[in-house]
């Protein structure tokens, strides 16, 4: 009994009035329980999504804010839901009864879209889990070459400059190379002429390897510097740009914006997953817009009888207590004016 008596309290009914009703008892009962657990599921979505809210306070904190702003949460919808069920009145008119709950059906349901979203990322949890790894990698992906857009063009400016001067000296050290083995071939008779002694083409090879060696002295003193400079450069550009990419703060990726952006990808390459999701919300909806759907298509009992019985009793006592009060302030006036007209005679002797 009195679990029945607590369920009759979260559907809002008149207990006293609901007890001289047993054919009612019942169907309150089943309308506050449904109530209760809505505020029950309510408490248990916000507690969830208010968990990944505070993902980067101290576990104490976070579990502690979770429980309190969760156990608020519910017993805000609760309340809400109860003042839903028991403003409805069950009158003689069904039209009149279905104005009066379509605006209460409209907040049921955006109750329900509320509650069932948090609850869905728990029951899809492995999921998104998987999908916030992919998510992840991508972000951290994106974030990598941000910082690379950022210095490649510095980079790959001294990267040209240093391939141009080392693609010079390369040229100029294999034309050196070339020539020296020429005038050793010459030499030795196992090139060129093919004649070993042949001092007249040799000496012209020797000055041509002499020369190509020469120019390859001076070019290295004007630009092996600047070739030592710009190589410098390269790798403090791209240390930097490594130093970058390592400071960007690589946060825990499963806040609750995360998780609804998992969901949201999951249920759009599913079409299973995304199905399951439809018929969860349309389950919390159904379970939040049931009372008021209850009330508003069950025939009309004993209890609604006695309330409108109660009420009016309430509003004929309020009719005539004011009517007590209206013939009272007449009687005083009367005996204020007839107080008057007794003092006048006297003061005009």
């Amino acid at each position: 009994m009195q679990i029945q008596s607590f369920f009759w309290f979260c559907s809002g009914a008149t207990i006293p009035i609901l007890k001289k009703s047993p054919s009612d008892h019942i169907k309150y009962a089943g309308i506050g329980a449904t109530v209760f657990f809505t505020g029950l599921f309510a408490a248990l979505s916000a507690g969830y999504a208010l968990y990944y809210v505070f993902n980067d306070s101290e576990p104490v904190v976070r579990i502690s804010a979770s429980v309190g702003f969760g156990l608020l949460w519910g017993l805000m919808i609760f309340n809400l839901d109860r003042y839903i069920v028991s403003g409805m009145k069950k009158k003689n008119g069904f039209w009149s009864e279905a104005r009066m709950a379509f605006p209460r059906l409209i907040l049921a349901t955006v109750i329900a879209v509320v509650i069932s979203r948090p609850l869905e990322l728990q029951i899809f949890h492995t999921s998104i889990e998987t999908e916030l790894i992919a998510m992840k990698e991508l972000e951290m992906q994106r974030q990598d070459q941000l910082v690379q857009n950022r210095f490649m063009p510095a980079i790959q400016k001294l990267e040209a400059e240093v391939n141009h001067l080392q693609t010079e000296i390369n040229t100029k050290t294999e034309r050196r190379n070339q020539l020296e083995e020429s005038a050793r071939n010459e030499a030795d008779g196992t090139g060129g002429t093919q004649k070993r002694g042949a001092k007249t083409i040799y000496k012209l090879k020797r000055q041509d390897a002499d020369k190509a060696q020469a120019e390859l002295d001076t070019f290295l003193r004007k630009r092996l510097p600047q070739l030592l400079t710009l190589q410098e450069d390269l790798r403090k550009k791209r240390t930097e740009a490594d130093s970058v990419k390592g400071a960007i703060p690589r946060l825990a990726f499963d806040g609750f914006d995360k998780r609804l952006d998992a969901l949201g990808q999951v249920t759009e390459r599913s079409q299973t997953m995304a199905m399951a999701s439809w018929f969860l919300m349309l389950l919390f909806v159904v379970v939040e817009i049931l009372p008021v759907l209850v009330k508003l298509l069950s025939p009309r009992g004993p209890y609604d009888d006695l309330l409108e019985k109660h009420e009016h009793a309430v509003e004929i006592y309020k009719i005539e207590e004011m009517s007590s009060l209206n013939q009272k302030a007449n009687n005083r006036i009367s005996l204020l004016k007839q107080t008057e007209k007794g003092r006048n005679p006297e003061e005009e002797t």
